[in-house]
């Protein structure tokens, strides 16, 4: 066999070590954000599949797995560490190069991958089609660089994602960011809107709503930015930041809704999650869905979002709302009202309730 290039003494010497099967490590279970986290710019891996297509050529890596050694054939056993170069330079062979599950080494380079030719397929070229086939009768990771597609393609069970380009990502993660801190403006805004309905007994099942609706549509376009955030690696370091400014408080505002106007706050969470973006912006639906009511219905919060914003602990919050019943009557109380409850407590927290409600009244944010 020819010596390859960029290979040492020492490589070629271990091309011939067996790899004993005790010493096979058991497949892990990961997700796929897990696996695109794997090919982050910046990451070895990463690194030569760019280094593949910047050299116009293609490849076809498919990661090792138990029973993959049933559908390979030919090739040469490998046992080296895997590094950009190597990795490259075995690229420019015809057959497919298997890495180990931890993707730290390379094992066999020009084999042929002979998957079962009756799993359907969707990719027209064979490159692709013996990725995926293989991807899904294995259950491994394959990776498919087209040189004439230019794209970096990653088959994992029975999913697939195609890696971009670090910089067309970074651009399309930046433009959705900007989009999603309108949304948060608008959330706010809807937000202090529905604190001075709740405080004049006007809230409507579809304010409610509104409101719901605005931090779902945040939370669905969340999740395709953690995919680009996972994609990116090291260089989303900044975006994250504005990310986590962004989504702070949404979840605790979003539960604190529910439980304030469900009944079954467990089971509205549920539903809202489960909702499609088509579902979500139908706000007549929505109040059907999680409040049985028109978005004309009135109703009245039981109070629990607007007392956390005040010096209870979550006892003495679920003593008041059990008590009087709802945001309206605790408004309407005097301050003796609530010493069964609080003792000592109730000036200072009557206080702070009549001087939320004036914040609230003027506008401001809370």
């Amino acid at each position: 066999m020819e010596k390859l290039e960029n290979f040492k003494e020492e490589d070629s010497q271990e091309i011939i070590v067996p790899i004993p099967d005790s010493e096979k490590q058991e497949e892990k279970k990961l997700s796929l954000e897990e696996v695109i986290a794997r090919f982050a710019p910046g990451k070895s891996l990463r690194t030569a599949l760019n280094d593949i297509l910047e050299g116009e050529s293609g490849a076809l890596i498919v990661v090792d797995s138990p029973n993959l050694r049933e559908i390979l054939d030919g090739g040469f056993r490998i046992n080296c560490r895997l590094t950009p170069q190597r990795l490259a330079e075995l690229a420019k062979m015809d057959g497919a190069i298997v890495l180990s599950d931890d993707l730290k080494k390379i094992l066999f380079a020009n084999v042929l991958l002979v998957p079962d030719s009756s799993i359907q397929s969707n990719e027209t070229g064979t490159r692709h089609k013996a990725a995926e086939r293989t991807a899904k009768q294995i259950g491994t990771l394959a990776i498919a660089v087209s040189e004439r597609r230019n794209k970096i393609t990653l088959f994992f069970g029975d999913k697939k994602y195609i890696l971009e380009d670090s910089e067309n990502l970074l651009r399309r993660a930046t433009e959705t960011l900007n989009i999603l801190e309108k949304q948060r403006e608008t959330f706010d805004e809807t937000l202090r809107n529905l604190n001075v309905l709740e405080i004049t007994k006007l809230v409507s099942a579809g304010d409610v709503c509104v409101v719901l609706q605005r931090g779902e549509v945040i939370n669905k376009m969340m999740s395709t930015m953690k995919k680009y955030l996972t994609e990116l690696g090291n260089q989303g370091v900044i975006l994250r930041m504005r990310i986590k400014e962004i989504s702070k408080d949404m979840e605790n505002t979003e539960d604190l809704l529910l439980r304030d106007y469900s009944s079954k706050p467990a089971n509205a969470k549920k539903i809202l999650s489960s909702m499609s973006f088509e579902g979500v912006i139908d706000t007549e639906g929505m109040s059907r869905m999680i409040f049985e009511l028109s978005p004309e219905a009135q109703m009245i919060p039981k109070g629990f979002r607007l007392l956390g914003r005040l010096n209870l602990t979550d006892r003495e919050i679920k003593a008041i709302v059990s008590d009087f019943g709802d945001l309206s009557n605790i408004l309407a109380s005097d301050t003796h009202d609530f010493e069964s409850i609080l003792k000592s407590k109730a000036v200072s927290f009557k206080k702070e309730l009549d001087n939320l409600k004036e914040q609230i009244l003027m506008g401001k944010k809370i």
